[in-house]
């Protein structure tokens, strides 16, 4: 990734690290990292890892490590566990029942802070995926007159508050900020003028055809499986309201990784592996698609995936285009890089809607729970994975306020619509 200044993102420069600085200044080829750490003291504790995932799109970097072999190359067996729902996902990485999964970001910040569950000490050892989820808007709203946010605010402001429903898939969670953040930009107040509830991804067109919400944000390919089914429309993607947004993190408990870090490194380079390769070649992603669609995992057309995981996308009333931030797995470890500005504003919209009722110490936690540490040590084995100069990225959202960490309690207590 070099020096750039596209659609709201700056990044800086970043050296490129084989081995050297990762791994306590030992300059030691990829392969010959790979084998030490399938053997000897450096050896995954575990021979098996559980690693929970939602049947979405964006889980496809935890299938393919399985089934492109890439966790045999660190030594260890990947058993990926197709979860219900995102309360099961953390209900079961608490207990232990999963060893990590496809996580929401929002969700484990949450949990790292008592929101969404009983505080646990979290990890987050990698971002997914950037991009590539969706607000989805009912046939009937279009019907309406509402094709878009403004048309939106003029509808629901002239019915009476609450009159309307939409669901994201949890309460601290990604798709619940990126709707909030989207609503919350036209004067919409997601807390007081919307009734918002939470359906899991899978089920979202099945509630949305039985008329219980009109609106609804989630991860691929349910936005596109509501067009395909006719029942309803993108309204805007989420890199519309952040472009090269994070989404889902690799989440663990911190105590499995002080416990686990062999298996904590290898498993995050296993995924890393399976990132790059996912995002190589066209070829690559076709291929995944056919994958995922698969009963065990997302159980839907391949078509219904391919389509925007090729950054080909429609909107379902007559608008077609190739989106510039479609989802994305590596980018030449940009994607990955477990930044923590990215951690830092899920903290800020969690204050913003009266989660955090006191500004915590955003940086403190942030460098608590992003392992940046392990990253560069699984970054160190894949070999040709470039890292960042700076922990901090600098990003514009949708209303042209810019977010770089820089001093996050005020960012948070910026907003006009809030709690």
């Amino acid at each position: 990734m070099s020096d750039n200044k596209t659609k709201g993102m700056t990044v800086s420069r970043r050296q490129f690290l084989l081995g050297s600085a990762a791994l306590g200044g030992s300059l030691l080829l990829p392969s010959v990292v790979n084998r030490a750490w399938a053997a000897g003291s450096d050896a995954p504790e575990l021979k098996e890892i559980r690693v929970g995932f939602i049947p979405l799109t964006d889980c496809a970097s935890v299938v393919m490590a399985s089934i492109k072999g890439f966790d045999k190359k660190y030594g260890f067996t990947l058993l990926p566990s197709k979860e219900a729902n995102w309360a099961a996902v953390r209900d079961k990485v608490v207990s232990g029942e999963l060893n990590a999964s496809h996580m929401l970001y929002g969700q484990l910040y949450g949990l790292q802070m008592g929101l969404s569950g009983p505080q646990t000490a979290m990890a987050s050892l990698m971002t997914l995926n950037q991009n590539g989820q969706g607000i989805t808007l009912a046939n009937q709203l279009h019907d309406a007159g509402v094709s878009d946010l403004a048309t939106l605010q003029k509808h629901i402001a002239a019915s009476p508050a609450g009159t309307y429903t939409f669901a994201q898939t949890f309460p601290t969670g990604t798709h619940a900020m990126w709707l909030n953040y989207w609503l919350a930009s036209a004067g919409i107040h997601p807390l007081n003028d919307i009734r918002s509830v939470v359906v899991p991804p899978p089920q979202m067109v099945m509630n949305m055809k039985i008329g219980n919400m009109v609106g609804y944000c989630v991860g691929e390919p349910w936005n596109q499986r509501a067009i395909s089914d006719n029942l309803g429309f993108t309204a805007a993607t989420t890199q519309d309201i952040w472009p090269d947004h994070p989404e889902k993190v690799l989440g663990t408990r911190a105590d499995w990784v002080e416990k686990n870090p062999n298996s904590a490194r290898a498993l995050t380079a296993a995924i890393l592996d399976a990132s790059r390769w996912i995002d190589a070649s066209e070829a690559n992603r076709r291929e995944t698609a056919s994958v995922i669609a698969g009963r065990a995992y997302l159980n839907t057309k391949e078509e219904t995936i391919l389509g925007r995981m090729l950054g080909q996308y429609e909107n379902g009333i007559g608008k077609r285009w190739t989106d510039q931030h479609a989802m994305r797995f590596f980018h030449d470890g940009e994607v990955n890089y477990p930044w923590l500005s990215d951690g830092m504003w899920f903290l800020t919209q969690h204050k913003r809607w009266g989660f955090l009722t006191e500004d915590p110490d955003y940086l403190a936690i942030a460098r608590q729970v992003n392992r940046i540490d392990i990253y560069k040590q699984a970054a160190a084995a894949v070999g040709n994975v470039s890292l960042p100069g700076s922990d901090m990225r600098s990003s514009v959202l949708m209303d042209g306020v810019r977010w770089d960490g820089s001093n996050p309690a005020a960012y948070a207590n910026s907003f006009s619509v809030k709690k």
